[in-house]
């Protein structure tokens, strides 16, 4: 059984989100993104919705998912774990300048997020570079953004260290 809602009141929320409340826990999230073997929980269901043709092959639902996300543009859905089932959460492009200025980002950060987008990632040096600011102020506005769930650190240090926009691959 799969609940579906939207994460605000708008016809226009950022995001919609999926949940399974079955369990799902034979594979870890990062599995279920490549090829797998699935094992439906209910095998009559699962072979009716195949030969009705709403299932192509198994195992590669979510794989296909991503692919359609990607090839449209849009940011990668975010799979979690909830409540022993998991939740899909499906975003919209919402990194525009319109909706993070609503967001009370001052200017840098509104651009860095644009660059990032453009760029898909920036780092410390890169958001000094472009903003003539300190390490430390870089460090602080890309940690505000991160707080934000706005970015994601790769969670490396120094040289290697950058951030992506978080929900887009």
């Amino acid at each position: 059984m799969a609940l579906v809602r939207p994460s605000g009141k708008s016809q226009y929320t950022r995001s919609k989100h999926i949940i399974n409340v079955l369990q799902y826990n034979l594979y870890d999230i990062d599995e279920l993104k490549k090829k797998h073997p699935s094992r439906p929980r209910n095998r009559y269901i699962a072979d009716i919705f195949f030969r009705a043709g709403y299932i192509e092959s198994w195992g590669r639902g979510i794989e296909k998912m991503i692919e359609a996300f990607k090839k449209a543009g849009l940011p990668e859905p975010i799979f979690e774990e909830l409540a022993g089932g998991l939740q899909v959460t499906l975003l919209k492009d919402i990194y525009t300048e319109e909706y993070l200025r609503k967001l009370d980002l001052s200017d840098r950060q509104i651009k860095a997020i644009i660059y990032t987008k453009e760029h898909k990632k920036i780092s410390n040096k890169v958001y000094q570079q472009l903003f003539g600011v300190s390490r430390n102020t870089a460090s602080n506005d890309l940690q505000q953004l991160v707080k934000a769930k706005l970015l994601i650190s790769n969670e490396q240090k120094g040289a290697g260290a950058f951030y992506t926009i978080r929900g887009i691959a």
